[in-house]
This record gives structure tokens, sequence and C-alpha cells, in this order.
């Protein structure tokens, strides 16, 4: 059973990446108003909010929430954040499993998937004081 489920998942990567990736249009419709938490290599990778206007919050599931903005360049999303002013681009597509993200479209590159609930909440704590 588990290696037919590998199978149909490997399918669907495949489909989707057939489809093309998402439009901003497409990205925007699918993630405003969500909190979507991504996967890498079968662990937790960060979290993410998708507010209005193209702004976002994200966090590696550590407390420390960074935000920023997106916007579409080249078929690609790309992200900057407030720590990190460089673009951060992502080809997203959609698969009946959620969103699969290849960083910069590169197929030899980080593909982080939308993880399922994984029944935590998206912690952001204060900014750090010292003394």
């Amino acid at each position: 059973m588990l290696k037919r489920s590998v199978i149909l998942l490997l399918l669907s990567v495949q489909a989707a990446w057939a489809q093309g990736p998402m439009s901003a249009d497409e990205f925007d419709s699918y993630t405003r108003g969500k909190t979507l938490f991504y996967g890498f290599d079968g662990v937790a990778y960060g979290v993410e909010r998708y507010m209005p206007n193209r702004r976002v919050l994200w966090s590696f599931l550590d407390g420390d929430c960074k935000e920023g903005i997106w916007y579409e360049r080249e078929e690609q999303i790309c992200f900057i954040y407030e720590d990190r002013l460089d673009p951060q681009c992502w080809v997203f597509n959609r698969t009946p499993g959620g969103l699969i993200a290849r960083f910069q479209g590169d197929p030899e590159a980080t593909e982080l998937y939308e993880a399922e609930d994984i029944g935590e909440e998206m912690l952001c704590y204060g900014p750090e004081v010292g003394v």
C-alpha cells in the first residue's frame, strides 16, 4: 500500500509540473487569508501567513517571525523579508495534495511541499530585549 501511495504522489507531482507554474493571481487566490505549513524531506520546515496586499509573515517554526512581501517575476513568486532584501524566488505548482514550491524553479534545488495540518499554530514571539 505504501508503494502505491508513493507512486501516486510522484504522479501528482509530475502532473503539477506539467500544468506549469501558478500565476500571481492563482497564487494569491489560493493563499490569501491562509496560514500554510511547509515540509521538506518529511520534516516540518516553516510556516507562512498570507495577508492582503501580498504581505506575508514567515517563521522557521522557532517563534522568530519575519514580515515580508511577495511579487511575481518571470513565472516565479518572489519574497522579500525585513531581514533579507535579496529576493527568494520560487516556482509554485498546485497539486491535489496542496502546493509544491521549487526554489528558483531549479529541479536540483530545495523543494518544499504544503504540509497537512500538523496540529500546531504559528507562534511569533516579540522582539528580543537585552540588558
